[in-house]
């Protein structure tokens, strides 16, 4: 079957799923109905009226009911998700517990629950309880264990070099970015853009396939476009349905978005062993190694390709582990003295040395 990519799906979500090849989702992306039960109108203390979620799809007779309707679409998600596939997931309060147990009893491995901190977030007009300034993201993977997709240094890199840290303080969908039709909000729950970018650009790389079971407005669909995803909206609004196009149709995708948000991580990059260096003669059986900020911790390199220091020898990783009595990435923690310069350099820079060799053109020497 042929997948219909980039494409907008009228109908029922658990339905939709249910026609598309199994394992064929790199992300899902859900932004459930929350069933927040609002009881009566809102009012702001000018008595404006708020336009507050009060959607038919929001309505669930019981918890229950809301309780079998979430069991089926997670269900219906699982099945179309690959292996090393991950699964997002937002909602609030209201919500979000009861999602996250089911789908932790459906054997999904949560991977980590993001907070959207709100910058702007609508006041608490009743006063009778503090401002509901939070959503809930939860990350899972399909398979526990299963090598999934996180672009840890792109994400860095976005965070202005730093780890990026579970709470994201991002402005709610607002001014012009909020679509609007007759002068209304064209959907009460629209998600901010810059959410659904921190989440393709973490979990895709460009060229993989999000489903987004609840398109709405088409915000996911919008985001996977500027940053060359491919994305399967499904959607039974006939009404959010045309506003999506709209909205899709009128993006541009980021022209240098695979070479600027999606850097190559070291963990993808050619193994090198640690042997590799004496065969290349970027280090010579009998040279002195020590460890990070620890002159009197010297080893010295064997023939082999194992290092020794007194009564220990083995790889780099196991003697630094063994003498720092903590977890050792060789490659970080042993030090060799530049022969030019005399400084004392991390052997990793011996390792992008070697990369960079391996990755050099031929020469076309037929003689070679």
């Amino acid at each position: 079957m042929s997948l219909p990519l980039d494409t907008i799906i009228t109908g029922d979500c658990v339905d939709v799923l249910a026609g598309l090849p199994e394992g064929c989702a790199d992300l899902i992306f859900a932004d459930p109905p929350y069933n927040l039960q609002l009881q009566g109108d809102l009012w702001r203390p000018n008595l404006t009226h708020v336009d507050a979620v009060d959607d038919a799809w929001d309505r669930f007779d019981s918890l229950a009911a809301y309780d079998d309707f979430t069991r089926a679409w997670l269900s219906a998600c699982r099945r179309v998700l690959k292996d090393e596939g991950t699964l997002w997931v937002i909602g609030t309060y209201h919500n979000i517990f009861r999602v996250g147990t089911i789908l932790m009893d459906l054997g999904f491995w949560v991977l980590n629950q993001v907070t959207w901190v709100k910058s702007n977030p609508m006041p608490n007009f009743r006063g009778t309880r503090f401002t509901n300034a939070t959503e809930t993201l939860i990350w899972a993977q399909k398979v526990r264990g299963a090598k999934y997709t996180f672009n840890y240094h792109a994400m860095k890199a976005l965070h202005g070099g730093t780890q990026m840290r579970s709470d994201w303080v991002l402005p709610i969908a607002s001014g012009r970015e909020r679509l609007r039709v007759a002068g209304e909000k064209a959907h009460s729950t629209q998600k901010p853009e810059a959410l659904l970018y921190r989440v393709i650009l973490a979990s895709t790389r460009p060229g993989d396939l999000i489903i987004d079971p609840f398109f709405g407005t088409g915000t996911s669909g919008a985001v996977a476009k500027r940053l060359h995803r491919r994305w399967i909206g499904i959607e039974r609004d006939l009404g959010y349905v045309q506003i999506a196009r709209a909205r899709i149709d009128a993006v541009e995708p980021d022209r240098y978005t695979a070479l600027v948000f999606d850097p190559p991580s070291p963990r993808r990059a050619p193994r090198v062993p640690f042997g590799a260096l004496l065969e290349q003669d970027l280090l010579r059986p009998g040279d002195e190694l020590r460890l990070r900020g620890e002159a009197e911790r010297a080893a010295v390199v064997l023939a082999s390709g194992e290092i020794t220091c007194g009564d220990l020898h083995g790889s780099i990783h196991a003697v630094g582990r063994a003498l720092l009595n903590a977890p050792c990435n060789g490659w970080e923690h042993w030090y060799y003295r530049d022969p030019d310069s005399g400084v004392w350099q991390p052997i990793d820079h011996l390792r992008a040395e070697l990369r960079r060799r391996m990755d050099a053109p031929a020469d076309n020497d037929p003689e070679a």
